[in-house]
């Protein structure tokens, strides 16, 4: 039987060559003097160039080394998910390969890990990037995601994070949802906080980011919100809004009703327009309330999946 391992350290890689040998050697540095049983789960997504390469190359060298290969470009989420699905240790650090975080980090970030947190943050407190292309649309990015998700941290953007396994193991990635696994963390109940983090300049290659990641940043924070909000009770946000609609066109159609009997004509009345698209919009909307909580109960109990997470029991003094 294998023994378990304290540590993965969970690393996506795209195009990342030149960069790839210094990484492993900064992590090994990092991590071989301490105590940590550790592995280094690097996520080969679908690099261009000779990432794939090096990569099997020095997994023959390290044996902590654990690379996976993905068959295409998937982006940075789903290399994400795919190293957290590999990893095997009890606590999982992820970062990116392009050296801008500092492996030398992470036994801060396990150390405040384990005074009582489910989740750590790294905040790139001196960010080493350009300041109107990069810093200044993250700040606004991350004031914005703070007042939607409840969860106040300096730098969502910030790949240098440390987590327990059983935090990731309640949350599914799509999209770009690794940006908000604090906020997902947090709706999963769990504790967080952040540390001051090093961040360096990049010294290999150019960012793999445009501006288009500003718009898909956008649609998933208002999913974020959406399951913060309304995951286990859709019918609240649909029904409400259905029954405003239908109420608005009950009141609508009352009027027009009572000006009809005293002769009035409403035929081209844009009043009569309103009142029927409000009565068709809000049975439309009660039906996707209704639709919505047949699909969440589908999706809890076919998992058996819970509505509740239950930090601890205490039985008799013992915890268990």
């Amino acid at each position: 039987m294998s023994t378990p391992l304290d540590l993965s350290v969970v690393v996506p890689l795209y195009n990342e060559e030149e960069s790839l040998p210094h990484l492993v050697e900064q992590l090994l540095q990092a991590l071989r003097p301490s105590s940590e049983r550790f592995e280094l789960v690097l996520v080969n997504d679908g690099s261009s160039d000779r990432t794939a390469e090096v990569l099997e190359q020095i997994s023959r060298e390290v044996p902590e080394l654990v690379a996976v290969l993905l068959r295409k470009n998937y982006g940075q989420t789903a290399a994400m998910a795919a190293g957290f699905d590999v990893a095997q240790g009890e606590v999982i650090v992820s970062l990116d390969g392009d050296l801008q975080n500092d492996p030398a980090d992470i036994p801060m970030l396990l150390a405040k890990l384990r005074q009582g947190y489910d989740l750590v943050s790294g905040w790139r407190h001196q960010r080493q990037d350009a300041a109107l292309q990069r810093k200044l649309p993250s700040r606004i990015a991350n004031r914005l995601i703070g007042r939607v998700t409840g969860v106040k941290l300096h730098d969502y953007g910030c790949s240098l994070k440390a987590y327990r396994r059983e935090v990731l193991s309640d949350m599914r990635l799509y999209g770009e949802l690794h940006r908000f696994l604090p906020a997902l963390a947090f709706i999963e109940g769990a504790r967080i906080t952040e540390v001051k983090v090093n961040h360096r300049a990049r010294q290999f290659g150019s960012s793999k980011y445009g501006i288009d990641r500003t718009f898909r940043v956008l649609m998933d924070l208002l999913t974020v919100w959406f399951m913060k909000r309304f995951l286990t009770r859709p019918m609240y946000v649909f029904g409400f809004g259905g029954l405003i609609a239908m109420f608005g066109s009950l009141v609508a159609s009352t009027y027009l009703l009572a000006v009809k009997l005293m002769g009035g004509d409403i035929g081209n009345r844009p009043l009569l327009t309103l009142a029927v698209v409000l009565g068709l919009a809000g049975i439309q909307l009660f039906c996707f309330g209704l639709l919505g909580e047949l699909l969440i109960r589908t999706y809890h109990e076919s998992q058996g999946r819970p509505i509740y997470r239950i930090r601890d029991t205490l039985r008799g003094g013992r915890t268990g």
